[in-house]
């Protein structure tokens, strides 16, 4: 097999399983649908990737790359200001969520339901995000000594980030009875929520007068 082709049906196989992790999560996952979707057999599925586990690896992987690769992206510019640089993160990160919606309930669910799944994504974490936390705090701090915003933990920052961008996606089947049709137009809705979380954000670290 030449390596174009090794490498086409390796995307393949890739894109049919991560259509499958994000569905159904690692337990409701089966190899052979996988395979079915990917246009492949079962025993050439397995060619590629020995065992399902190795597979899901590889999922996780992937998209915990793209959502560092993201933050780092958005928030990584020296050539921002730090408000700049916060605000096209929450942004980034929002918009990253509405493109795969399914994401973050199944980091959740694996979290959850296979608690040992998060030395997997600390492991993929760890270093970029470690790094990007590590030189927005010395800016954020810089720029709070100069007046210039209100001094915080980034570590606290991102979590409201993240609290504030993933729930809409999580809790979509709760919230939607309780928001009526405020969710009706849902490119709308999204729209506002994504203004609304920035808002919120650069509120909080908005330097307050006294």
């Amino acid at each position: 097999m030449n390596e174009t082709k090794k490498s086409n049906t390796e995307q393949l196989i890739l894109e049919a399983a991560e259509q499958e992790f994000l569905v159904k999560g690692y337990d409701g996952a089966r190899t052979t649908i996988i395979a079915e979707k990917a246009g492949v057999t079962h025993a050439m599925l397995h060619y590629y990737f020995r065992t399902k586990e190795q597979l899901f690896e590889r999922i996780v992987a992937k998209n915990s790359a793209v959502v560092a690769q993201t933050m780092i992206a958005a928030m990584g510019d020296p050539n921002m200001s730090v408000q700049e640089r916060i605000k096209s993160g929450v942004a980034s990160h929002f918009d990253l969520i509405v493109a795969n919606p399914q994401l973050p309930r199944f980091l959740l669910n694996e979290i959850i339901l296979r608690p040992e799944r998060y030395h997997m994504l600390y492991e993929n974490w760890q270093e970029t995000i470690g790094q990007l936390f590590e030189d927005l705090q010395n800016e954020v701090d810089q720029a709070a000594s100069q007046g210039e915003i209100e001094p915080i933990d980034v570590r606290m920052l991102f979590l409201s980030i993240i609290s504030l961008n993933v729930f809409p996606f999580v809790a979509q089947s709760f919230a939607e009875p309780l928001m009526g049709n405020l969710i009706t137009d849902r490119e709308k809705f999204l729209a506002a929520r994504k203004a609304e979380n920035i808002e919120t954000i650069l509120r909080r670290i908005k330097k307050q007068s006294i």
